[in-house]
């Protein structure tokens, strides 16, 4: 295969992935019920190293398929929680396939980092190349 094939391929794939990440981010902002006012981080690949958010300064988390990537993830949902006001919202989205634990695993170290009203579920994403996205809703206690 051809250098600007494989590049091709890739350009065709990065828009594919922006795609299907910016309908995911989309579908959970509508899930969390953002009112006006309400600060929205939505959080990077790492959020176990660290953060500038000073503590409960966000209403509303959004992870956008990326916890698949954190190094820590007891560290990373500390710092959620960490960083949400005291009712906040966490809401978590990644590809159902590619979880690094089963989703009901998941949830449970969501509770053990100290949110409750958890709730999971799964949601097909639009487009003919988009994977079931494994989900997630909690609230900080």
């Amino acid at each position: 295969m051809s250098n600007s094939m494989i590049e091709m391929l890739g350009r065709v794939s990065n828009a594919l992935t922006a795609h299907s990440t910016a309908a995911t981010e989309s579908h959970l902002k509508t899930v969390a019920k953002i009112t006006p006012g309400e600060t929205v981080w939505t959080v990077g690949p790492d959020p176990g190293a660290g953060t500038d958010r000073e503590d409960a300064s966000v209403d509303v988390v959004l992870s956008v398929n990326n916890v698949q990537l954190w190094a820590d993830r007891v560290a990373g949902f500390a710092e959620l929680r960490r960083v949400l006001r005291p009712g906040g919202r966490l809401l978590l989205s990644a590809p159902d396939k590619g979880l690094p634990v089963p989703r009901h695993a998941l949830a449970s170290e969501v509770e053990q980092a100290g949110f409750t009203d958890l709730q999971t579920w799964t949601w097909e994403p639009p487009g003919v190349f988009a994977t079931r996205a494994a989900q997630l809703r909690a609230i900080r206690g």
